[in-house]
């Protein structure tokens, strides 16, 4: 049954995601508790899932489902109650989250609005990602099975993932494939997510220059003009993170 000492670990684990929201979301910085509380979809579906998860570890029948579903319609967050989250879990913004039933999240893990931690197929057991402490995943990725994001590793925005993700890296991309900045791993939750180098797009570019020498010289050998098909230049894109924050 729901005891005191469920009750006192929820007001812990509440506690610290507020603390989290505060520490990590500009916004929430000097606010108080009560309006983060309010105000905050993130904030609210997490409290309303480690309510939802103490009632489902002491299997009360309808209750940890009817709280899940309300949470959705009110936050835009679908979580399910027997997701196993860790504690100072912050999720930014909130809206189109999905959590699967047997996700495992760790301590201090971030995530940006639109990620999903989904499963594939039709299996039982486990079928849904674990995250490692202190990972961030980006807007809009999509990490799916029963994958492993590795301690301190980042998923870029929109990136998908189907196979493990070790620890300390960088990924980005569909599917994702590990990539750097500047020779090291990408830091802190406040990375931009959206301009992140991809080593697909380099590998490109260097194709079409070196066909574009090609050309040049084969026209040169040949006495022909050059062709006139153009070759787009492969550029990382500039401008305004759309990511969270």
């Amino acid at each position: 049954m729901l005891g005191l000492g469920r009750l006192k670990r929820v007001l812990k684990e509440v506690s610290s995601d507020v603390a989290s929201a505060r520490e990590r979301d500009p916004a929430a910085r000097g606010i108080g508790t009560l309006e983060i509380l309010t105000g905050w979809a993130g904030v609210q579906a997490l409290l309303a899932l480690r309510v939802a998860h103490a009632l489902w570890e002491a299997e009360v029948p309808m209750a940890p489902r009817l709280i899940a579903y309300t949470t959705r319609s009110v936050t835009g967050v679908e979580i399910h109650p027997a997701a196993r989250i860790g504690s100072d879990f912050f999720i930014d913004h909130g809206s189109g989250v999905v959590i699967g039933e047997t996700a495992e999240i760790g301590d201090r893990v971030t995530l940006y609005q639109g990620v999903t931690l989904g499963g594939t197929g039709f299996a039982r057991g486990k079928r849904h990602p674990t995250l490692d402490d202190d990972v961030t995943v980006g807007s809009g990725a999509k990490l799916l099975g029963p994958v492993t994001v590795g301690r301190n590793a980042k998923v870029g925005a929109n990136t998908v993932v189907i196979e493990d993700v070790p620890p300390e890296t960088t990924v980005v991309g569909n599917p994702g494939h590990p990539v750097r900045v500047e020779g090291r791993p990408v830091e802190g939750p406040d990375t931009d997510w959206i301009h992140l180098p991809d080593p697909i797009a380099d590998a490109m570019k260097e194709l079409s220059d070196r066909l574009a020498t090609v050309e040049t010289r084969l026209a040169k050998l040949t006495g022909e003009g050059e062709s006139a098909g153009e070759v787009t230049e492969l550029r990382p894109k500039k401008g305004p993170s759309s990511a969270g924050g």
